[in-house]
């Protein structure tokens, strides 16, 4: 289970957000997004995040996902700060211990479906060892997983909102990350779409082990996970569907 916010430090594997604060810089004056952010989330553990457009939740999922540096705040990630990193190793750390889905797929367009999936691993600048299995045998088998074994060659055209975002999700899980973070995954979806997409999200995250971290305005997709947060004037505390 996920501990309340201001809880007490656990084991070190898992997320860990300790007094995170945001602050952006406006003219007339500070502008505090995050203030004070406690999160611990286990290994392997899943949890959907509530909040308003404006709220705070994607600069919350940025700082996750060492997109965005807090202001102030620890982030850690099964036991380590990944901002105490250099650059290039922080780059490979993301490359290689977190996936990202965003609520524009972000797919390329001259690309199809299974070099898609590939990216993480194009973009690697060494060898990818995922203990044994092969990263392609690895894409085509979520590709399989997610409903879309014959659609490989076609192109992010070609296919509905539901089936590119789970080329998205997919992808996000190509290289075994430990944390997976998804911003408004079913926000461009209709709400058929959006429950599928959202119970296979959950499913996959299950069966891969990743923790999952999803920021949300949407209720019923908050509904289907386990454990869920509302993040109100800029701390978190326990979400009330």
């Amino acid at each position: 289970m996920m501990a309340a916010p201001g809880s007490s430090p656990g084991p070190a594997k898992g997320l860990e957000l300790r007094g995170v604060k945001k602050r952006f810089p406006t003219r007339s004056g500070e502008l505090i997004v995050l203030d004070g952010v406690d999160l611990r989330l286990p290994a392997g553990a899943a949890a959907a995040i509530l909040g308003p457009s404006g709220s705070g939740k994607s600069t919350l999922l940025h700082i996750a996902g060492t997109l965005e540096r807090p202001s102030e705040g620890t982030v850690l990630i099964d036991g380590g700060d990944p901002f105490q990193l250099s650059e290039r190793e922080l780059a490979r750390f993301r490359n290689r211990r977190l996936g990202f889905i965003f609520q524009d797929h972000h797919l390329l367009p001259q690309c199809n479906v299974l070099e898609n999936v590939l990216m993480p691993a194009l973009a690697s600048p060494e060898p990818i060892d995922l203990n044994g299995e092969g990263v392609e045998e690895r894409c085509r088998r979520l590709l399989d997983r997610v409903g879309l074994a014959e659609r490989l060659e076609h192109a992010p055209a070609e296919l509905s909102g539901g089936e590119r975002q789970r080329v998205a999700i997919a992808r996000a899980l190509a290289l075994r990350p430990a944390l997976v973070l998804a911003d408004e995954p079913t926000g461009n979806l209709d709400r058929g779409a959006a429950r599928a997409v959202g119970a296979l999200l959950l499913e996959v995250q299950h069966e891969e082990g990743a923790m999952l971290v999803v920021v949300t305005h949407s209720a019923e997709l908050a509904a289907l996970f386990p454990n869920r947060l509302e993040l109100d004037r800029g701390q978190l505390k326990p979400a009330t569907l």
